[in-house]
């Protein structure tokens, strides 16, 4: 499903972000990303949907090479993935039924297709009522399922979330882990980033620490293993 061979990551100015990782993501797990902040969480996330690209190594994610991988190719990558961000990014001006349709609209599903799925995913999420609300009229625990729907309208087998809960209150937060649960319950492989302690330690997962650009631990339901 996922594996990293030896990745590394260089910025231009020095900066080795990730620095010879190796690892395996089994279809079906769920897998949360820990660490200090600037450790090199973020890059980690955004090579495998391939927002940048490993100076060095191989990524394969859903039978892509990553580091092969064409330019014009990369929207076939990214139908296979969902992106969950923590600042929601919804666009403001169409309303939920529409950033969930729009996901669909870009790889050109047929019209029909796009009704019937979108108000599926918007069920599943209980927001089916909602679906003529702009993002304005929306709490923010709302936004996240709202962006949640658009991330696995297309049914990807990948989801990268990106602190998904971490701009929402502690009652919100268990509310969208339980969606998350569940759409890992159903067969998605969900590859999680938090700072969320409670979280990480209530719902035990597979957990990948990462500390300075290298892998700290990863342990089968492991803990948070941080001061917050």
């Amino acid at each position: 499903m996922i594996e990293m061979q030896d990745v590394w990551k260089t910025y231009p100015d020095g900066t080795h972000a990730i620095r010879g990782i190796n690892l395996k993501v089994d279809r079906n797990e769920f897998v949360y990303v820990v660490g200090p902040s600037g450790a090199g969480k973020s890059t980690f996330m955004k090579m495998i949907y391939r927002e940048e690209k490993p100076t060095k190594g191989q990524i394969y994610v859903s039978g892509f090479n990553l580091g092969k991988l064409k330019q014009r190719k990369i929207p076939y990558l990214r139908r296979s993935i969902g992106v969950i961000f923590q600042d929601f990014r919804l666009l403001p001006k169409l309303t939920v039924f529409e950033n969930v349709a729009f996901a669909l609209e870009v790889i050109e599903t047929p019209k029909k297709l796009i009704k019937k799925r979108s108000m599926e995913v918007l069920e599943l999420v209980h927001l089916k009522e909602k679906a003529n609300s702009l993002p304005t009229q929306l709490s923010g625990g709302e936004q996240q399922r709202v962006a949640i729907a658009r991330a696995i309208v297309n049914s990807p087998s990948v989801i990268i979330a990106d602190e998904p809960t971490g701009n929402l209150d502690p009652d919100t937060s268990w509310g969208i882990m339980k969606l998350l649960e569940e759409i890992n319950y159903r067969g998605t492989t969900i590859i999680m980033a938090t700072h969320n302690k409670e979280i990480v330690n209530t719902l035990r997962k597979r957990v990948i620490a990462i500390e300075k650009g290298l892998i700290a631990r990863d342990e089968a339901r492991g803990e948070y293993g941080y001061e917050n």
